[in-house]
């Protein structure tokens, strides 16, 4: 039987195509390819990117906080009432007739203390502050009232009168006597009218007794508009 032309062909075709394959071997998926340092740069950047969008939807999430303010003592400074650690001695408060002088050593001359005027001998004064009768006497030709207040602190007042003791606790504001009029002798006339000398000595040394009763803060600057009274 012969075989038709057509036939011939594709057996021509399948001789050649079978060595071909057998050649060339199965086909296989290609490797994947390594990663290389553009890709790995590539993810590390949105890792980092994912990173700080977390961290920046927690913190609008975190609730806002108020600026700190100054506390009122530091934004008022002077604004703030004066509360004095001692009171005057006499009522109403008195005129200074001569200040304190801290002398420049002990043993030189200067004014310890400060003199207060009285309007007439007689008048009556009062203990500045809490503490016990340390001394009460003449001393040359005048009356002496020495108040010891604590922590090393001592006022003493001249030319007085008291019936108080030595020991004899008082508080502040509390009648100590009474002062006496200006002698004939230069010692007894502290001054040219009649006043009340007192001095404060601070662990033995003297010191000025205003620093005790006057508002000596430094002056604070204020900014435009603060501290004025509301309209």
């Amino acid at each position: 039987m012969r075989s038709s032309p057509s036939s011939s062909a594709q057996r021509i075709v399948a001789l050649v195509l079978v060595p071909l394959s057998l050649a060339v071997g199965p086909t296989s998926p290609p490797a994947p390819a390594a990663a290389g340092p553009t890709q790995q740069s590539s993810e590390q950047q949105s890792s980092e990117q994912q990173s700080s969008k977390r961290l920046s939807d927690q913190q609008s999430s975190w609730p806002a906080q108020e600026p700190t303010q100054p506390r009122s003592s530091e934004r008022r400074g002077r604004s703030e009432p004066f509360v004095p650690e001692w009171s005057w001695p006499l009522t109403p408060t008195p005129s200074v007739l001569r200040r304190f002088q801290k002398p420049p050593q002990n043993w030189k001359p200067g004014h310890r203390g400060v003199d207060l005027a009285v309007t007439e001998a007689g008048d009556g004064f009062s203990s500045p502050a809490d503490g016990v009768v340390f001394f009460t006497g003449r001393v040359v030709d005048r009356g002496v009232l020495s108040i010891d207040h604590g922590n090393g602190r001592i006022s003493s007042f001249e030319p007085v009168e008291t019936d108080l003791t030595k020991g004899r606790r008082v508080a502040r504001g509390e009648h100590l006597g009474s002062i006496s009029a200006a002698g004939p002798s230069p010692s007894s006339a502290h001054c040219i009218r009649t006043c009340l000398h007192w001095g404060v000595r601070l662990d033995g040394e003297y010191v000025d007794p205003l620093g005790f009763i006057s508002d000596r803060r430094p002056s604070v600057l204020l900014p435009l508009g603060e501290g004025r009274p509301a309209p």
